[in-house]
């Protein structure tokens, strides 16, 4: 059996010492960007590797014609495959993503690994605390250097849309854009990330941590199912944004658990939109 969106902690458990199972600790914190790599030498679920949100999960933030790509651009694709080949990625790894904060980091891997092509990819489901809770360890030996993995560049299993693609979308709103931000940031209140406060015209907001019950785990498929489906109607007609790529990663995580696949992501985001001062910006509850 392979695992492609969600896995429990007593599933994870079961399979730990795999041979040809690799877990992947995505934990960080936007504030302070050396805190997941301290967190994984204080503690960590048996045998993961680290994998740092700004030096493996992202790229460079400016292209090579200068301009701002955003906080969080999307990694170097060859880049990304060769991080991956030397965590010990192969082409048939069985990879699960975790973090400590409802997997808005762990879907950010889960996705980039489903941009090249590998879909036997993740999230730990509840992440360190559901570990902890059903009486896991953790450990701070740091594993050997892997042996390097054989993952390659495969034909991608998920979509991608620019900034400009956007900009005509706003006139004919053949996609709906859906924002990931907190509801606050999305009306253009209390913005301390980007510039600019507010959203893109016509976008709906589902904050991501919509997805999670109380416990932090991901809801049920049939109540995500119903809740994504009061905000959009064909999900292959939908794009996820987010502040900069991260967290509209977890949206398209929850519509893959919902049996909605097929939306698109804005690698960019909000931070990459709000840059350029010719495109408009919305503000307020309503699209």
């Amino acid at each position: 059996m392979t695992y492609a969106t969600l896995i429990s902690a007593a599933d994870l458990a079961a399979h730990l010492d795999d041979a040809n199972w690799l877990v992947i600790d995505c934990r960080h914190d936007l504030a302070n960007p050396d805190a997941g790599a301290q967190a994984y030498a204080a503690g960590h679920v048996p045998q993961a590797r680290f994998a740092h949100l700004d030096k493996i999960l992202s790229g460079a933030k400016n292209g090579a014609d200068g301009k701002f790509k955003g906080r969080h651009p999307l990694p170097e694709r060859q880049a990304f495959i060769d991080a991956m080949q030397e965590l010990g990625v192969g082409k048939g790894t069985q990879v699960v993503a975790y973090d400590a904060h409802g997997g808005m980091f762990a879907a950010r891997l889960w996705w980039l690994l489903r941009w090249i092509g590998h879909s036997d990819v993740a999230v730990l489901d509840g992440g360190m605390a559901a570990w902890q809770a059903i009486g896991e360890p953790l450990s701070a030996e740091t594993p050997a250097p892997a042996t390097p993995g054989s993952i390659q560049d495969l034909t991608s299993l998920v979509q991608t849309v620019d900034a400009q693609a956007l900009v005509e979308n706003i006139k004919t709103q053949a996609l709906q854009v859906i924002d990931a931000r907190a509801p606050d940031r999305f009306r253009g209140e209390n913005e301390t990330l980007d510039a600019v406060g507010g959203h893109i015209p016509g976008a709906k907001n589902r904050f991501f941590k919509d997805n999670l019950q109380a416990d932090g785990r991901f809801k049920g498929a049939a109540q995500l199912r119903e809740e994504w489906l009061t905000l959009l109607g064909d999900p292959q007609a939908a794009v996820m944004q987010c502040g900069s790529g991260v967290t509209a990663c977890h949206n398209l995580l929850a519509l893959e658990v919902a049996g909605l696949p097929g939306a698109r992501l804005y690698p960019g985001s909000w931070s990459e939109w709000s840059s350029d001062s010719s495109r408009p910006v919305a503000t307020g509850a309503k699209p």
